[in-house]
């Protein structure tokens, strides 16, 4: 089950970077008969996170990182959550209903858990362990319109309370992009969006950031190649500010 559910891409990489993508896909298995989704609301932005695979597969490649994704849409369970929280499961995600959600008994959330969660945060869990000085970074992509609100950010780097390397990307950003980054945009820790940061890196002392682009900045080939050769270079001089070789 845990290889239908998590993919592990260049399981071989040597980098200390562990690169993470929860919302890598938009697939909803079969037998949940689509969420109750229309056909384009089941590849929409609330599906998953545009873009944010395809950027995470170049960074990938470009450090030599491993690369842990979900493979499963994060309207079926968002790997970025935890089980207590009831946007683990969401019933509604900006302006759409997922049906498919709406009053799930304790036993079929506890069902979402076992075969979406689970296996993703073991396999992570593991891949973290098997690294002796693992910095972890998550890739995500945020829609430029939300609830009818236009988004000026371009890139977020985000953190909870462990500020190490994002601070060391901020403080480099302007050598490596003109884009407009913002700290903690659009989204923060109050937001509930930093579970995977304090899973598996704050509460074991491994520097870590997530990092929120733009989906509009990845939408092709050519802008997921644009940003994934500012982020390398970028991400590994404030590796190297801190002391750390990508």
């Amino acid at each position: 089950m845990s290889d239908q559910v998590v993919q592990i891409v260049n399981p071989d990489g040597e980098s200390p970077v562990l690169l993470v993508c929860e919302h890598a896909s938009h697939a909803i298995p079969d037998d949940l008969n689509g969420l109750g989704l229309t056909p384009q609301e089941a590849i929409s932005h609330v599906a998953w996170d545009p873009g944010a695979m395809a950027t995470a597969n170049l960074l990938s490649q470009a450090l030599d990182a491993r690369l842990i994704a979900s493979r499963i849409s994060r309207l079926v369970y968002d790997a970025n959550r935890p089980p207590e929280a009831p946007d683990a499961i969401p019933v509604r995600s900006e302006r759409t209903h997922i049906a498919g959600n709406a009053d799930l008994s304790a036993a079929a959330r506890s069902e979402r858990v076992t075969r979406y969660y689970t296996p993703f945060r073991d396999a992570l869990a593991a891949q973290v362990a098997a690294r002796p000085a693992p910095v972890i970074v998550t890739i995500h992509s945020f829609t430029p319109v939300y609830n009818g609100k236009e988004r000026h950010v371009e890139i977020g780097v985000l953190h909870d309370a462990d500020t190490r390397l994002a601070d060391a990307m901020l403080a480099e950003a302007a050598r490596f992009t003109d884009l407009q980054v913002e700290r903690n945009a659009p989204y923060g820790p109050e937001d509930g969006v930093t579970h995977t940061l304090l899973e598996h890196a704050i509460r074991w002392g491994h520097p870590n950031v997530m990092l929120e682009i733009r989906n509009d900045l990845i939408a092709d080939a050519q802008g997921q190649a644009r940003i994934a050769g500012i982020l390398k270079p970028w991400l590994t001089a404030a590796l190297s500010a801190l002391k750390v070789a990508a």
